[in-house]
């Protein structure tokens, strides 16, 4: 009798054992088996910039394939667009207040000031096509308004892949109301980007870093495969004049290489 029940208590242990794994090691298990690793950044305010709102976004990664999600709330509204990228390059960090310098006058943060922080655009986070740092400034294809809520699931390059990976990959929602008037005006003199904008436009809003998550596959309601965003793409509203935009190609000696994209190119 004695060697039975100790049999039957020798198995429950067994049976008992897996229960009693941390949640990490399943989670960590889960997401090898599925090929997907997720990635995600709370988007804070670049307070510099007279911002308030806040969003979050998340990146499932497998190789070269990202489904990408990005909510926002409390940007500019109207039909003003919000170019967002995958910054790579940079220390993996956003910038701080005290990096604010003299824009026109007012004490603020444009792409340039905080390049060293977040680096240069790795991939654009366009509604539909190219999504290349050739896309930065293609406003037609990027999301408007004062909330965003944008999917997409997009090829990525591998220096992309790897600065996700590493740490050092980092979300950047751009697009200003510094004054308050509720749009983008010259309050910041032009963008250092494109001189036919504003710099509200291209300044930074929301920003940060990218960290791997103990998730080990997507919530309800998130990313859905396929090409295309949640979220109808809004109108031009006269931001690139002539119809053409500059696509920013990379940096040299800390600056960067612009060029102006073609009237017809979208």
């Amino acid at each position: 009798m004695h060697a039975i029940q100790a049999r039957v208590l020798t198995a429950a242990a067994v049976v008992a054992v897996p229960l009693a794994l941390p949640a990490t090691a399943w989670a960590s298990s889960t997401s090898s088996s599925s090929g997907w690793t997720t990635y995600q950044a709370s988007l804070d305010p670049v307070t510099a910039n007279k911002v308030t709102g806040s969003g979050h976004a998340m990146i499932q990664l497998s190789g070269d394939q990202a489904k990408v999600t990005v909510k926002a709330d409390g940007l500019v509204g109207g039909a003003s667009p919000h170019a967002m990228h995958i910054h790579i390059g940079g220390n993996g960090t956003c910038p701080e207040p005290s990096e604010a310098k003299d824009h026109n006058g007012h004490s603020s943060i444009n792409v340039a000031d905080a390049m060293k922080d977040y680096g240069m655009i790795g991939t654009s986070l366009t509604t539909s096509g190219d999504n290349s740092a050739k896309s930065a400034l293609a406003v037609k294809r990027f999301p408007s308004g004062s909330s965003v809520d944008y999917s997409r699931t997009m090829t990525v390059s591998s220096k992309v892949a790897d600065n996700i990976k590493s740490g050092k990959a980092v979300i950047v929602v751009h697009g200003v109301d510094y004054n308050g008037n509720g749009k983008y005006d010259n309050v910041l003199g032009a963008s250092e980007l494109d001189k036919s904008l504003p710099a509200e436009a291209t300044d930074p809003a929301l920003c940060g870093a990218l960290a791997a998550s103990q998730m080990s596959s997507m919530p309800n309601g998130g990313a859905a495969t396929g090409d295309g965003a949640t979220q109808a793409q809004g109108p031009d509203t006269g931001l690139v004049a002539g119809g053409g935009a500059l696509a920013l190609l990379g940096a040299a000696a800390g600056g960067y290489a612009l060029r102006r994209r073609s009237a017809g190119a979208r």
